[in-house]
């Protein structure tokens, strides 16, 4: 295995919960002890993981206001299967998968217990096999489920909430097992494809949800949509899931504030908008043609999650001063992004 810096720093999610491979064992230390900023980091993530797996399973809040017990989540990552080597465009949804992967374990007799909309856990699998749907299909891979019967034209919004639903009610009429094998098996594909590995070939545009991006980014919004609802199910069973590593966290946020630029277009009241954690993280917002009318303040957990649609504008935490009406149109629209 590599020893290099960027190498490592993917591996020390795995480190700090005990999950390295037996090849891995050995550098991730070595690295340790040479690197500063790797050895802080990983101090953080093992910090992480003794809040989580305390020895009484201490309870702890998940940082939206409710406590949860960690340990057992923290058991299941141990046992999770190893992450498959991608891009780094694709790292964010592989650990997502297998985060995920993990925690269904825990769900055994527990399929049932509502997690979001109206949907139980079972559900929420079944509408993750159809929302990477999309993306496996544009990279030719075999559909997981009979073929949708949305007419050819229909506005994507339609389009998507009438898939999602054909596909819940097919899978609920499945065992959980049989939906859980099937979306595991679609991500597994989505990963194991060029596009994954190679990011010339994942450079080329094309238009998905509505949106048109690199396919690279694409594997991005799957990474951020499959860590949302992994947190759903998490916090159904009362379990704590960790946010995405550091790196693969700053690749959602840096590409939900380009989608945020995007829908906000020239037009809209400046705001210099600001994410807490990392230097040379501040974007102006809105039109170019006047001056800052505030400025916007969030931690990069909390503007994921409003861009996930798990915060509203108004609970999220922040940091404004300025246009109060300015600062509300930004949170006002991070939040109409989600269709999650």
């Amino acid at each position: 295995m590599t020893t290099d810096h960027d190498g490592v720093r993917e591996l020390l999610g795995a480190w700090a919960f005990g999950a390295l491979r037996p090849e891995e064992e050995k550098a991730v230390p070595r690295h340790l002890a040479e690197c500063e900023s790797c050895a802080a980091e990983a101090e953080r993530l093992r910090e992480t993981v003794r809040l989580l797996d305390g020895p009484r399973g201490t309870a702890m809040s998940n940082g939206n206001g409710s406590g949860e017990s960690g340990g057992v989540l923290a058991l299941a990552l141990r046992a999770r299967p190893a992450v498959p080597r991608v891009a780094a465009h694709a790292a964010p949804y592989a650990a997502a998968v297998a985060g995920l992967q993990a925690l269904v374990r825990e769900l055994d007799g527990r399929w049932s217990t509502p997690v979001v909309h109206d949907w139980d856990a079972h559900a929420t699998v079944a509408h993750l096999l159809a929302a990477d749907e999309p993306l496996a299909l544009r990279l030719g891979l075999d559909a997981r489920v009979p073929a949708s019967t949305v007419p050819e034209g229909t506005r994507w919004e339609e389009a998507w909430n009438t898939r999602t639903a054909e596909v819940i009610a097919h899978e609920l009429a499945r065992t959980p097992e049989e939906t859980v094998a099937d979306w595991s098996a679609q991500a597994g594909a989505l990963l194991a494809t060029p596009e994954a590995h190679d990011p010339e070939r994942a450079a080329h545009a094309t238009t998905l949800m509505g949106i048109r991006l690199p396919v690279a980014d694409h594997f991005l919004v799957r990474g951020f949509e499959a860590w949302i609802h992994t947190d759903d199910i998490g916090r159904a069973l009362g379990l704590a899931v960790p946010p995405p590593p550091e790196e693969h966290l700053w690749q959602l946020v840096r590409l939900a504030v380009r989608i945020l630029d995007l829908a906000l277009g020239t037009t809209a009241p400046p705001v210099l908008f600001a994410v807490t954690g990392r230097e040379d993280t501040q974007w102006v917002l809105g039109s170019e043609d006047e001056p800052v009318r505030a400025e916007l303040v969030l931690e990069p957990v909390d503007f994921c999650l409003l861009v996930g649609g798990r915060y509203t504008p108004e609970e999220v935490p922040r940091g404004a001063t300025g246009d109060e009406g300015a600062v509300r149109n930004v949170l006002e629209r991070a939040a109409a992004l989600s269709w999650l």
